[in-house]
């Protein structure tokens, strides 16, 4: 690099600490103001060799959560009152990108659904619950985080149109759902941690043989030693236990 071309960079430099969105074309009137003798091509080249390239504008992410969502002021009364979701990530053998979905009743503990694929986007996020929704009914509130299939416009008209809540905790702090965080927990001590996972069609066998045993033979101190089959089967015979 000539003495030349160093004291450009360094005037390209100068002008972008002013100016950071500024192009090769502003630049290059920006230049011939302080007297360089160069037109755009150069400049475009310069930039290109020494990495002046404009970095693509980052999107500000919305953040809708409050404590109002958290599980302190948003206490599960009875079944299908708040569905918790949340995403497991982990990788199957050959290190493809493994992406569980997660839906927990939190009043009954049930796990009503770990979905795994290569990629969860909000309408299939929507896809689930209501398949959810046909086989159990509605629920009023549906907690999470912020990630973006979660605050997604069509998802959150979606579950407003049956006069549903979403309801998001807030940013950084996880233990506003617990439950689904201590589920998570388990799963990742249970299964994920122990197992290999050889492909997707065999994890999501593996998932649903753990859902099964959670829901149906696990048992759960704060359900009075029931599993959450059980625990659930004695609120439709009027055989309440609370919940702790």
């Amino acid at each position: 690099m000539t003495d030349i071309e160093k004291q450009i960079v360094s005037d390209i430099h100068d002008i972008r600490r002013r100016r950071p969105r500024y192009g090769y074309r502003r630049l290059t009137a920006e230049l011939q103001g302080r007297g360089w003798r160069v037109n755009h091509k150069r400049i475009a080249r310069i930039c290109r060799n020494h990495g002046l390239k404009i970095l693509p504008v980052r999107r500000k992410r919305r953040y809708l959560g409050s404590a109002e969502g958290g599980i302190l002021r948003l206490r599960a009364e009875r079944p299908n009152h708040v569905w918790a979701v949340d995403f497991v990530h982990d990788r199957t053998a050959d290190g493809r990108m493994l992406k569980i979905l997660v839906v927990i009743d939190e009043f009954t503990r049930e796990c009503l659904a770990l979905e795994a694929a290569r990629s969860i986007r909000a309408n299939d996020v929507r896809s689930i619950l209501r398949q959810l929704c046909i086989e159990r009914g509605m629920p009023e509130h549906i907690r999470s985080d912020n990630g973006p299939e979660f605050v997604a416009d069509d998802l959150r008209q979606w579950i407003a149109g049956w006069n549903g809540h979403s309801s998001f905790i807030e940013p950084g702090a996880p233990w506003q759902n617990a439950y689904v965080e201590s589920f998570n927990g388990r799963l990742d001590d249970e299964l994920l941690a122990g197992e290999l996972l050889p492909s997707l069609a065999e994890a999501r066998w593996l998932l649903d043989r753990y859902r099964h045993d959670y829901n149906h033979h696990r048992k759960h101190s704060s359900l009075a030693y029931r599993t959450p089959a059980q625990y659930a089967e004695s609120l439709k015979k009027g055989c309440l236990v609370e919940a702790a």
